[in-house]
């Protein structure tokens, strides 16, 4: 792995990059597969919707922030993969036609304790729109290979199991905010990677040697084709909606059905245990938190729990989210 070193950052450094063009094609290909909310898929339905207009899934900004972070952070190099992410806040919605630009200030460097080969390098990321509004800010820790150390051998990776998508065992009745009781739990069923995936997502956001190549991924320290850590979120989203949908065809029968809004953001995501091609994770999302807005009437914000875990049962994913949640039916 060469390229980009641990010691090629040092404190206080401010690196910046971009531009990246958004186009409305983009916003809605990526909304069909992972975030199909109609203010992501349709330009006039979106007008009916919270926010008035198509914008971008947050999910896919993450994205765009990841393909300038590997851009000109990196320098098109591959690091180590990232533990995982402190806080990201969308700030404002991206618009089909912004020129998003990047600009990243490293804000701690420290070697590994335990594996004498990489470091960690502690980053502020703000991305940008044209205007140089804050769209996105995100605060994370990326691994790198330190200059002049012997790699530690890669892991040994087992071929994953066969096991399958896997769908929630019935749809449940959905419920208006006020009354959704703290501690809900709702399995969001199965997600399979599959090496075709894995790779095609890496290639529009997260082009990195152990996410493009199952040859080049055998010599890094994951051993094997493995997905960005922005798919294994994007795919929770992909679950989300997939329970949702069936959830929300029940709830129609017998009542109004509670609608969901944007995210503000999150904190907390871990990435606990690399996600191999041919691994399916199965996903479930606990409300842990509730409270009515005073600045959009009608509307709360929840607070959920969300876990991936892999055929071998171990967690792989984690992270705490929030979600703006119709508070009470009008009826």
């Amino acid at each position: 792995m060469t390229g980009i070193t641990f010691e090629d950052f040092t404190p206080g450094r401010v690196i910046e990059g971009g531009p990246l063009t958004v186009t409305q094609a983009e916003i809605i290909a990526f909304a069909q597969e992972f975030d199909p909310q109609p203010f992501h898929l349709d330009p006039e339905a979106a007008k009916e919707t919270f926010v008035g207009q198509l914008i971008g899934s947050g999910w896919q900004t993450a994205g765009f922030g990841m393909r300038l972070l590997q851009k000109h952070v990196f320098r098109g190099a591959t690091s180590m993969g990232s533990p995982g992410i402190n806080e990201l806040r969308w700030l404002r919605p991206v618009l089909p036609g912004d020129r998003l630009s990047i600009s990243v200030r490293v804000d701690t460097c420290r070697a590994s304790n335990s594996k004498p080969d990489r470091g960690f390098v502690g980053f502020a990321m703000t991305v940008l729109n044209g205007d140089g509004e804050r769209v996105m800010t995100q605060i994370f820790t990326v691994m790198f290979p330190r200059r002049g150390v012997a790699s530690l051998p890669p892991r040994a990776v087992s071929p994953a199991d066969a096991v399958p998508s896997a769908e929630p065992d019935d749809a449940e009745q959905l419920h208006f905010l006020e009354a959704t009781p703290i501690g809900a739990v709702r399995d969001l069923g199965g997600h399979n990677f599959t090496p075709e995936a894995v790779m095609a997502f890496a290639q529009a956001y997260d082009p990195q040697a152990f996410h493009l190549d199952p040859e080049a991924a055998q010599h890094t320290h994951f051993g094997a084709l493995c997905a960005s850590g922005w798919h294994t979120a994007a795919a929770w989203m992909k679950r989300l909606h997939i329970t949702r949908g069936r959830d929300i065809a029940h709830t129609a029968k017998t009542g109004p059905v509670p609608q969901l809004g944007p995210s503000p953001g999150f904190r907390d995501m871990r990435w606990l245990a690399p996600v191999y091609a041919g691994d399916t994770i199965r996903y479930s999302c606990t409300l842990i938190d509730k409270r009515e807005t005073a600045s959009r009437p009608g509307w709360g914000l929840a607070s959920h729990q969300n876990t991936g875990v892999n055929q071998r049962g171990e967690k792989v994913f984690a992270f705490t989210g929030s979600v703006f949640w119709q508070w009470a039916s009008d009826a």
